[in-house]
């Protein structure tokens, strides 16, 4: 009896030796407690929406359908999926989504792995200026080459809207199919995620081992089979990488499709959830369904991966290809046409749109008469019913705007410092236990909201925190939670990358010291790895100043600058919505031009451009 007390005893004795030392361990530490909030943060609003497929709405179509106020239904399963505007609300906008997504891949991947490989592969002109420039189509709102779209190619003749540059200047009518629908939202989000391509692709080009190539010379292999056989391959995790983020990015982006007048899944959404609230919510199921699947798909290309070795071949620098005297000139000239379009053209038409009588009339071009350009727009300081300013002030005086300009930086900074922290905690928790599946599952369930479509995400808080019982709505406490949610993958990802770099043997030699986690931490692990923490920072912030899919849902005008915009644009005051739009650019690159002259970190840094 006293031998089963003892042995009773040795074994709690042990458990709890176990619990004691696993808890020693601050990375143990990180993992449990960010496993449970992400597990909760991320499961809870999907279980909150798929909730809200099968409740009934009253007021709504759903609630007809049923003959009940209240309860719980599949009606609106049945309903989506069955009745004669099946095609209209589900299946069109579901193939338009398929299609924008593949085909913004497309492009992205073409134009940036072109753009990568005549930078790192090439003897390009002009290489320090076109890398720096081609990534402002990221850094800027999504929306701003689709509004720019609509300036250049917008004639009243086949749209019905005042005349755009080309019409009011050269009589150009572009045809329907290129000023609204699939082709320029694919070509305007390809560009958009472009730079995406140029990072990834160039990343590698830059960093190929140079004897699989040279081996390939030695064996009198043909150029194009060197290609095919030996850097395509090289390339492919790259491509794959880009594919998977780019298409999960782009199922969910509202404004471009809603700005050019294609209709997708998002923009289905925002227009059924009031009268078909149900309905919509199956909508952003299924956007939820495509990012588990590129998460997986994501999971199971990083095990597939090969590995190249070369059998014969010496070491050496990358040969770059020869261009010619003229080409690597004219090839440059071209390069810098085009960015000059997609970069700084978007910064000259906003602010001259400021200036215009009537937002979006270029016809003074035409006439050269400068007469007719005010300042109204900018210094009326009283709130005038006529002149089109519909009882607002002008935009200095405006107090809506500037509200929601401090209101974005609030938002922007708070969830830049939470997410950026949590970001950097989890990178450095799942690098020191790279093997464990609870790590791999953490490091997991923080990605994952990156993947999910930003128009569902807002969906699933606004249900979640928009009810009797916690009504969160068009509070900053919402936007906080689902932005520092959705912007977590940047820091986890970028301290992860960079934590992985630093050996242990580092935090062992501070641990036999006996110097604190705390300390190891602020003296040794963060002043490693600064720059790319910084990084993780400054992903959040300048992505949280620019977003609007996310927060659409979530709050009214005057809160934050993107949602006023829209409210703006809803009035039809282009002029201030266009104002925003240089507010939010210049405030954008300023602070991206702070961090690359205080830290010296740069998206493009690596690449060629420097």
């Amino acid at each position: 009896m006293e031998g089963t007390v003892t042995n009773k005893s040795n074994k709690k004795a042990i458990v709890l030796n176990k619990i004691k030392t696993y808890f020693s361990k601050p990375q143990n530490v990180i993992l449990l407690l960010f496993g449970i909030v992400l597990t909760f943060t991320t499961v809870a609003p999907i279980v909150a929406i798929v909730k809200d497929t099968l409740m009934i709405h009253p007021g709504t179509i759903d609630a007809h359908l049923a003959g009940k106020a209240s309860g719980y239904t599949v009606v609106n399963y049945i309903d989506l999926f069955t009745s004669r505007l099946a095609r209209t609300n589900l299946w069109k906008p579901l193939w338009n989504t398929l299609m924008l997504a593949v085909l913004t891949c497309l492009i992205s991947i073409l134009y940036g792995g072109t753009f990568a490989f005549l930078v790192t592969r090439t003897n390009l002109k002009f290489k320090k200026y076109l890398s720096s420039i081609f990534i402002f189509p990221y850094i800027m709102p999504q929306w701003t080459l689709a509004v720019v779209w609509q300036n250049l190619f917008n004639s009243n003749a086949v749209v019905g809207t005042s005349n755009g540059l080309l019409a009011s200047l050269f009589g150009f009518m572009a045809p329907k199919w290129v000023c609204q629908g699939l082709f320029p939202s694919a070509v305007v989000l390809g560009l958009h995620y472009a730079p995406f391509a140029y990072i990834l692709i160039g990343g590698i080009f830059r960093n190929m081992d140079a004897n699989l190539e040279e081996a390939a010379t030695i064996l009198d292999t043909p150029k194009w089979k060197t290609m095919f056989r030996i850097t395509l391959p090289m390339v492919k995790p790259a491509i794959l990488s880009t594919i998977l983020l780019v298409f999960g990015s782009s199922m969910g982006s509202y404004p471009v499709p809603h700005y050019l007048g294609f209709t997708t899944l998002s923009t289905k959404y925002i227009s059924m959830n009031a009268k078909y609230t149900g309905e919509a919510s199956i909508l952003a199921i299924i956007m939820m369904i495509f990012g588990v699947a590129i998460l997986t798909m994501n999971q199971f290309s990083l095990k597939s991966r090969k590995n190249y070795t070369t059998v014969t071949g010496k070491s050496g620098q990358l040969s770059k290809i020869n261009l010619g005297k003229l080409g690597k000139y004219v090839i440059g000239l071209v390069l810098i046409v085009l960015t000059f379009i997609t970069s700084i053209f978007p910064i000259i038409s906003f602010a001259l749109e400021t200036f215009l009588p009537n937002p979006g009339d270029y016809s003074f071009l035409y006439t050269r008469d400068l007469s007719n350009l005010t300042t109204k727009w900018w210094v009326t300081s009283e709130n005038i019913t006529e002149n089109g300013m519909y009882g607002q002030k002008g935009i200095l005086y405006n107090s809506t705007i500037w509200h929601a300009f401090w209101g974005t930086l609030l938002v922007a900074v708070i969830c830049a410092l939470i997410a950026g922290t949590i970001g950097t905690l989890i990178g450095y928790a799942v690098s020191k236990n790279r093997r464990s599946k609870w790590a791999n599952y953490v490091n997991g369930v923080a990605f994952l909201p990156y993947l999910m479509p930003s128009i569902a995400v807002g969906a699933a808080f606004f249900i979640l925190f928009s009810n009797e019982k916690i009504n969160l709505f068009n509070t900053y406490t919402l936007l906080i939670i689902a932005g520092t949610i959705k912007y977590i993958p940047f820091a986890s990802r970028s301290a992860l990358n960079s934590m992985l770099q630093i050996s242990n043997e580092i935090e062992e030699a501070a641990i036999i010291q006996d110097l604190p986690w705390f300390k190891r931490m602020f003296r040794i692990i963060i002043p490693i790895q600064k720059s790319a923490i910084i990084s993780g920072y400054m992903l959040p912030f300048m992505t949280c100043l620019r977003e609007l899919s996310l927060f659409l849902l979530l709050c009214t005008q005057g809160f934050i600058l993107s949602t006023t915009l829209d409210y703006f644009d809803e009035m039809g005051l282009y002029a201030f919505s266009s104002a925003i739009n240089l507010i939010l650019i210049v405030t954008i690159l300023i602070f991206n031009t702070l961090v690359n002259k205080l830290t010296g970190a740069s998206l493009d840094d690596g690449i060629g451009g420097n």
